[in-house]
């Protein structure tokens, strides 16, 4: 069987030198994707919308990346000093993105970033800066101060979801590059696993192949046994799934 074939969105990022503008993505998502047996491709933030259909109908599954924040236009958020990295093409094509892999069954991962765009796509809404609008709050927001794979909190798993089944566990621990989180959650998630403050560090699509979402970054944890399970399961249903035809 071919390797399934699993896209990736990009950033708008330009050269450190001639500064000419990329469109990039961190290399340790394509590494843990191969590393689970698939076959990664980038997608460029400037696809023309009306080529959606046709990206998503060739792809058996696609992830949804971290980085920047979401612009307020798409959620009714406070104003905060904190906010960074607004790429408003970035938002436009991931949040259409998303809205389509949900309606399609396309398997789908949100990582940070993703968890965030997947939320507020379908109606769910956003603490713009977590310290200072959720009370007791632990620091989510945890490099440069510690390296990308530094094991920040536990998060709890909710019983019966399929997170829990893929980790066979009732906590696992994570790392955490976060500074924004879910407010309120999008009307049909189901919460799946919390860390200690109460926040929602990830959530699952009932009755999809395979959507869900983790607000930590498994693709820093290459060697971590629980992150390598949550690529190949994920790989694995890509690789099994057919989704629905995309409009």
């Amino acid at each position: 069987m071919p390797a399934p074939l699993i896209g990736l969105t990009t950033r708008n990022t330009e050269h450190p030198q001639n500064k000419y503008p990329l469109s990039s993505s961190p290399r340790t998502y394509p590494t843990a994707l191969v590393k689970a047996g698939a076959m990664p491709v980038l997608i460029p933030t400037n696809l023309p919308p009306e080529s959606y259909p046709d990206l998503l109908h060739r792809l058996d599954g696609i992830i949804f990346t971290g980085g920047g924040d979401i612009d307020l236009q798409y959620f009714p958020g406070e104003a905060h000093p904190e906010i960074y990295g607004i790429d408003l093409e970035r938002d436009a094509m991931e949040i259409t993105l998303s809205r389509m892999a949900v309606e399609a069954g396309l398997p789908l991962l949100g990582i940070c970033r993703g968890f965030q765009v997947i939320n507020v796509a379908l109606g769910g809404t956003l603490y713009t800066h977590i310290l200072d609008q959720l009370p007791g709050a632990l620091e989510h927001s945890c490099y440069p101060a510690y390296p990308p794979d530094h094991l920040a909190h536990n998060v709890r798993l909710a019983p019966g979801t399929k997170l829990s089944g893929i980790f066979q566990a009732d906590t696992v621990q994570v790392n955490s590059l976060h500074h924004q989180g879910a407010n309120q959650l999008a009307p049909g998630l189901t919460v799946a696993a919390t860390a200690p403050d109460g926040l929602v560090e990830a959530f699952e699509i009932p009755k999809h192949p395979f959507g869900i979402a983790v607000q930590w970054h498994p693709e820093w944890m290459p060697e971590d046994g629980n992150m390598q399970r949550l690529f190949r399961a994920f790989v694995t249903t890509a690789a099994h799934t057919a989704a629905e035809p995309i409009q």
